[in-house]
């Protein structure tokens, strides 16, 4: 039925309960009502959407019917609204002349006589549905209809298409008023088969009669393209399209459309000389760079140096984001061996081989230090030296690497499943790659976000342009800003950046893309604005065992003199040997393992003369730790004890600053420059 809301039946029986009783039965097979209280309500109410119409006898049997019927002789073609008149017992039409004189004046009437059971009423009310519904349907049919042919007469119109339709037996053509105006003919002019066969091109006649004999005889197809020739004596080009049909009587008629392809046909000609010409240029300019090859051999010398130059601008921009985080771990791990070997040259006194033996290892754990800066001019020498490799080891190695480059406000998820095969890979290379994906990722995430860093195997037929085989794929996605496609299309050219000016060398992704196809795999990348970046990086599977990872060593840390000092780091190593030392210089100490902790110390009212913090730590780091210990007590002394050589922006604080690694010489000199 149309519209949204089902068709209703309208009731009209004003005496007693049969109304009421109506609608109830109706109700119960689904069926929506209206109970109108006289006629004129009742022809009101009378619409294109009613279901059918329920009255009774004696309403309609004095009652002035004008109205009604001028309502029922106006319905469309496709309605015959169905009738249920509820006669009297023995009432029934047989025995009513009132019923032919309603049957006559409403058409379609079903008469029911009274009493009568649940049942039977439930079925002529179903079966008067059901006639309605189908007249729903013709009605839909016949809007279609109207519809597709006013979109027919709107397509061609739109179209500049002049229809047609030529029965080839008698020479009868019925043309439209765009089809004659083709022709150069007025919309009021006739056009004969045969003033169309004179209106062609004299060169065109056989040609198109021809082609329409070929279409009628083979029931095929007819298509042609001619020039018309009008009464003015000008000359335009059209083209017609037809199929064939058989007509009910069996003749053969075409039926087409024909549209003026004159623009097209100049167009052509114009583009064909424009291609002539064009290729006259080619060849001219094909010539200029044959004469100007021999100095390109220099060219290609110097791109080639500028592509040695981008490999290395790649190293130190991979080297160069790792730095911070190998040397803040690198000099935690000094800091426990030069501290400790510090306090035991203490217990050696008088033992000139051991002093010896103790001085030599701080020598080498001070030329450790030392080995942080050249870092970078060691990776540059450095080629690639794939092996197999278990790449899920390796990214539990650099797990606390990079949950310290994060810092707070970003999540890391990490996913590797076990029993994954080795890839071929260069290890410290591939640290680098994921180290430079997942700073890519949080760069893209001012506001904080998630990671998720998953390892998968994965078929190169996920990845046709790769060669056939084995492949591990290890997806970095963030939550963060995204890319649009054309930044997403530059991503991994080398240079390209959308960090600002000194932000970042634009090296990061052209590294990893040049490391992956040097391997054999490959890097992809997928974004949307909003809706953050996922990065896949594509390793071949190795055919080898995988090498045994190297277990990183642990990190450490120190502070020193007669003071109630309050020592905060988070590594328990580096937390137990700087007490040590600051309780061999005489001082009280008091050891905290957390920014939260130490808080909690200061709000409980410890007597502290000087805190020692840690910089990098989980959840707060020393920075912020300062500035709420001085909120709390503005006249509290703050050393702060660092790995980085420079600290991260927005946390460079007016705090004096003590370099990890130290020895305990070093730390005293520190909390004397304090005055205290």
């Amino acid at each position: 039925m149309p519209g949204a809301e089902p068709a209703r039946a309208l009731i009209l029986a004003p005496g007693g309960r049969d109304a009421r009783l109506a609608s109830a039965l109706l109700a119960e097979i689904g069926q929506p009502s209206i109970i109108c209280d006289d006629m004129p309500s009742f022809v009101t109410a009378l619409g294109e959407g009613t279901a059918f119409c329920l009255l009774t006898e004696e309403t309609v049997q004095h009652a002035d019917l004008a109205a009604l019927a001028t309502a029922v002789e106006a319905q469309p073609s496709w309605s015959a609204l169905p009738f249920i008149i509820l006669t009297r017992h023995g009432g029934g039409p047989e025995r009513n002349p009132e019923a032919a004189r309603l049957s006559e004046i409403l058409g379609n009437v079903t008469f029911l006589e009274r009493p009568f059971h649940a049942t039977t009423f439930a079925s002529v009310a179903r079966s008067a549905l059901r006639g309605r519904e189908r007249q729903f349907e013709a009605r839909a049919a016949v809007e279609q209809l109207n519809r597709s042919d006013e979109m027919l007469r709107t397509a061609l119109t739109a179209g500049r298409l002049g229809a047609w339709k030529l029965r080839p037996s008698t020479g009868e053509l019925v043309t439209s008023p765009l089809l004659r105006a083709i022709f150069g003919r007025q919309e009021a002019e006739g056009l004969t088969y045969e003033e169309f066969i004179a209106g062609l091109h004299p060169d065109d006649v056989e040609r198109v009669s021809a082609t329409i004999a070929n279409a009628v005889r083979d029931g095929t197809e007819y298509r042609a393209q001619f020039r018309v020739v009008w009464p003015d004596g000008s000359q335009r080009w059209a083209e017609a399209v037809a199929r064939t049909e058989r007509e009910p009587d069996g003749e053969i008629q075409l039926v087409g459309v024909t549209s003026d392809i004159t623009d097209r046909k100049r167009a052509e000609a114009d583009q064909r000389e424009q291609t002539e010409e064009l290729e006259r240029r080619v060849a001219q300019r094909t010539a200029e760079l044959e004469s100007a090859h021999a100095r390109v051999l220099e060219e290609i010398r110097q791109r080639e140096r500028t592509e040695g130059q981008l490999l290395q601008s790649q190293k130190m921009e991979a080297i160069g984001q790792l730095t911070g985080g190998v040397a803040h771990d690198f000099n935690n791990l000094l800091m426990a061996v030069l501290s400790n070997l510090d306090l035991l040259s203490r217990h050696v006194a008088g033992d000139a081989r051991a002093a010896r033996l103790i001085d030599g290892a701080i020598q080498g754990a001070q030329r450790g230090a030392a080995l942080t800066q050249r870092l970078l001019a060691f990776a540059r020498k450095q080629e690639l030296e794939v092996a197999p490799r278990d790449l899920a080891g390796l990214v539990r190695e650099s797990e606390e690497l990079l949950r310290r480059s994060l810092g707070d406000g970003i999540e890391l998820q990490i996913s590797l499943p076990e029993g994954l095969p080795a890839a071929q890979v260069d290890g410290p290379q591939f640290d680098l790659a994921l180290l430079n994906l997942v700073v890519n990722a949080r760069d893209a995430m001012p506001g904080g976000g998630r990671i998720a860093i998953s390892l998968e195997e994965a078929a190169a037929a996920n990845a046709p342009d790769l060669a056939d085989g084995r492949y591990l794929r290890l997806i970095v996605g963030d939550t963060g800003i995204g890319m649009d496609a054309a930044t997403l299309d530059q991503a991994t050219q080398p240079f390209f950046s959308t960090k600002e000016l000194g932000k970042g060398t634009g090296l990061g992704l052209s590294m990893i893309h040049g490391l992956a196809q040097q391997l054999g795999g490959a890097l992809r990348l997928s974004s949307r604005v909003g809706e953050g970046t996922r990065a896949e990086l594509w390793l071949p599977v190795a055919t080898g065992v995988a090498m045994a990872a190297i277990e990183a060593p642990a990190s450490s840390t120190t502070p020193g003199a007669p003071l109630r000092i309050l020592f905060v780091d988070d590594d328990a190593l580096i937390a137990m040997s700087s007490v040590e030392l600051l309780e061999d210089l005489g001082h009280e100490v008091t050891e905290a393992n957390s920014a939260a902790q130490a808080l909690g110390l200061l709000e409980g009212g410890a007597e502290i003369d000087l805190l020692i913090t840690d910089f990098s730590m989980p959840r707060m780091n020393g920075g912020e730790l300062a500035r709420r210990a001085r909120a709390l007590r503005p006249d509290l002394p703050v050393l702060l004890a660092t790995g980085y050589a420079e600290l991260p922006e927005g946390d460079a604080l007016d705090l004096p600053r003590l370099a990890k690694p130290y020895m305990q010489r070093q730390l005293s000199d520190a909390i004397a420059r304090l005055g205290l």
